[in-house]
């Protein structure tokens, strides 16, 4: 179809932006008197010929003008020297066309399925109709088709269109893919046709036929002109609109109602009577007309929920304004029942919260590493799920402790049970142990009738992880020797010993032997539980996993952002393998995390300053003099790297908090911990 666009303002900018992209559209031309006009200049980079004057067209040949001036009467001015077969379509019904163009191409593939009711209606119809497959065999032949040619179906159906049509296009239609519209055409010396030749094309864009639709117009010369009318192109667009399966209204720009179609009635239980010429809010039941705020904001909105008509159907509603221009000339909207959506969505999520209780996420295929120390950990890890023994996960905070947990349990023979997970200094020490271990009715003030199970109960027959569980207090690690001695726990106010099998991992940051030196932890129970030590290293130890994690979290941070970041700038890297990750990896997750942020969406690359600031870089550490801690050793210091460390990083806690005037906050921020670990440090340290 030839398409010239008459005004190259905003509207006929986006019309053209449109257009260029439908193969069925061919744009022959843009006209526009302002020789500057954003139009202009678009089509010159398409290679698409411009002009002040659209006389040029005209003369080449054009199907259709699209007249988008904003000019009254500039409508009528190419009506009064428009060629007869040429179509004025005006712009309001253009934007409008442009909008829904898409919905009548879905529907297309509902006529597939009633071939038999789409046959009796082909040949009650006046107009001929011919169709070819893609080999040029015919293959729809109707009784305008026998009437109009002279030529019985049965000498026509099955065989090659151009050797039984005299005069029949149809094979060069195939092969070019491209559309003959509005052809005017003789058969023999009295009889003329109109005839429209159009390729079917597959959703790849393959053609697998070509149909033609032609009608006698011997006797009614004047049909042209009827049919380029703007009723006759407003009843095409009323057609597509009452073909939709999707609920659509249209409003004027004084919000009252202009059309609505079946799928809109079926929907709101509404009829034309009680919508047209009405509000718009007239079908809302609870919540605001999105009409009307597109009218008053001229901004389109998308996937806004509503309750609509009298039985308050949950629906969500796309509503965009029909502008001409840059004149408001109405809203349309597109409404979708989602009711039935909505119930199977809060079905699913009772069954995902079912799920989560009942198994773990990970596996050692979503560990990400290959440094030496991370594939001893995870080797160490993988021989342990093969036994029923307790685990010990040691490692600082943000190492991946728990994702061990995990992937140790669905390695395990108890894959298919219960995996309960527990922070044990995330639960008021007056509530872990009747979380863990339950009570009887009665055992205390707001105790649940009948009693509670514990989570040691809850997960017999499968893992329960134990993180932080350095945090415990005595009395509590003690009831804790007692489940991993004997295989059974007591509940609070009980005295009837419940058997439980449970494997147990634990997981601590905390130096537990330290720990027992302070009489802070029982020396029994760490024997119990240190059966399997597995030390997951952090993440300045294993700086060669770098680039590793950081293309996995790109590809994790781009699916739930929705971007498209393909990589990370080699400087760029250099700076977080030059940072000391005290949060490690957690922490690298909040940078890389927080990197994409601040990128704009057309950027594909992380650069340095897309970077937060690290407070472990070169520049960014602070300034503390702790060499001598390190050079006051003497030769004869019999004490571990461990603690040596211990005394380097003490030095510096108690130089920043100097600095910073003893406020934790600045200081944590400084040093790049979060102030629940500086806190710990403070403690640990007795500064």
């Amino acid at each position: 179809m030839k398409v010239v666009i008459m005004g190259a303002g905003r509207g006929g900018t986006a019309l053209l932006r449109v257009l260029h992209q439908m193969d069925s559209v061919n744009i022959v031309g843009v006209v526009d008197i302002d020789g500057k006009a954003p139009g202009l200049m678009l089509a010159r980079e398409l290679s698409i010929p411009v002009a002040d004057t659209i006389d040029r067209f005209f003369k080449e040949g054009v199907d259709v003008v699209l007249e988008v001036t904003g000019d009254s009467q500039m409508y009528r001015k190419l009506q009064a020297i428009k060629p007869e077969e040429t179509v004025i379509i005006p712009g309001s019904v253009a934007s409008v066309m442009m909008q829904l163009i898409e919905e009548r191409t879905r529907l297309v593939n509902v006529l597939h399925g009633k071939r038999r009711e789409i046959d009796t209606v082909l040949n009650s119809t006046h107009d001929a109709l011919i169709a070819v497959d893609k080999n040029g065999m015919i293959s729809l032949y109707n009784r305008a088709a026998e009437r109009i040619l002279g030529i019985k179906k049965e000498d026509a159906f099955g065989k090659k269109a151009e050797e039984v049509i005299p005069n029949s296009r149809l094979h060069i239609v195939l092969k070019s893919g491209e559309p003959e519209l509005n052809q005017e055409q003789f058969l023999g010396e009295a009889r003329r046709i109109v005839t429209n030749r159009v390729p079917i094309l597959e959703r790849n864009g393959e053609v697998i036929g070509a149909v033609a639709v032609f009608r006698d117009v011997t006797e009614v010369a004047t049909l042209t002109r009827e049919i380029t009318t703007l009723k006759d192109m407003q009843s095409l667009l009323s057609a597509i609109i009452q073909s939709s399966n999707d609920a659509i209204s249209v409003v004027d720009t004084q919000g009252n109602g202009l059309m609505i179609n079946p799928a809109y009635t079926r929907l709101t239980g509404l009829s034309e009577a009680d919508v047209i010429g009405k509000p718009a809010d007239v079908d809302i039941s609870e919540g605001e007309s999105m009409h009307m705020q597109v009218l008053r904001t001229s901004q389109a909105v998308r996937g806004v929920p509503l309750k609509v008509g009298p039985k308050k159907r949950d629906v969500v509603v796309n509503v965009a304004p029909v502008v001409v221009d840059g004149v408001l000339k109405g809203s349309v909207g597109v409404i979708h029942d989602v009711s039935e959506i909505k119930k199977l969505n809060e079905e699913l999520e009772r069954v995902k919260r079912l799920v989560r209780k009942l198994e773990a996420s990970y596996t050692f295929d979503d560990i990400v590493g290959k440094s030496e120390g991370m594939l001893h950990a995870i080797e160490q890890g993988r021989k342990a799920a093969r036994t029923p023994a307790t685990v010990l996960l040691r490692g600082e905070s943000g190492t991946g402790k728990e994702l061990f947990a995990h992937a140790i349990h669905n390695e395990s023979t108890r894959k298919y049970n219960q995996f309960v997970r527990v922070n044990c200094a995330a639960i008021p020490e007056a509530l872990l142990e009747s979380e863990l271990f339950g009570y009887e009715e009665g055992a205390f003030t707001g105790a649940k009738r009948g009693g509670k199970k514990g989570l040691f109960e809850e997960a017999s027959g499968g893992t329960i992880f134990l993180d932080e569980i350095g945090e415990l207090s005595m009395s509590t690690q003690a009831k804790l020797l007692r489940v991993l001695q004997e295989k059974e726990i007591v509940r609070i106010g009980g005295t009837k010993a419940i058997a439980v099998d449970v494997r147990v991992i634990a997981a601590t940051h905390v130096n537990l032997e330290r720990a027992m030196q302070a009489g802070t932890f029982r020396e029994d129970l760490y024997y119990r539980i240190n059966v399997l030590p597995i030390v997951i290293p952090p993440l300045r130890y294993r700086v060669q996993d770098m680039v590793e994690l950081v293309e996995h979290l790109i590809h994790k941070y781009n699916q739930e952002y929705g971007r498209n970041v393909r990589n990370i700038e080699p400087e760029t890297l250099q700076r977080l393998m030059e940072y000391s990750w005290p949060g490690n990896v957690r922490e690298l997750e909040n940078v890389i995390s927080r990197s994409l942020i601040n990128m704009k969406f057309q950027e594909t690359s992380i650069q340095p300053y897309h970077l937060p600031d690290l407070a472990g870089t070169e520049e960014g550490r602070p300034d503390v003099q702790y060499g001598s801690a390190l050079s006051s050793a003497s030769p004869q210091d019999t004490r571990t790297l461990n603690e040596r460390l211990e005394e380097v990083e003490a030095d510096i806690i108690r130089e920043a908090l100097k600095r910073n005037k003893g406020n934790k906050t600045a200081t944590a921020k400084q040093l790049g911990v979060s102030i629940r670990n500086l806190y710990y440090k403070i403690e640990k340290y007795k500064l």
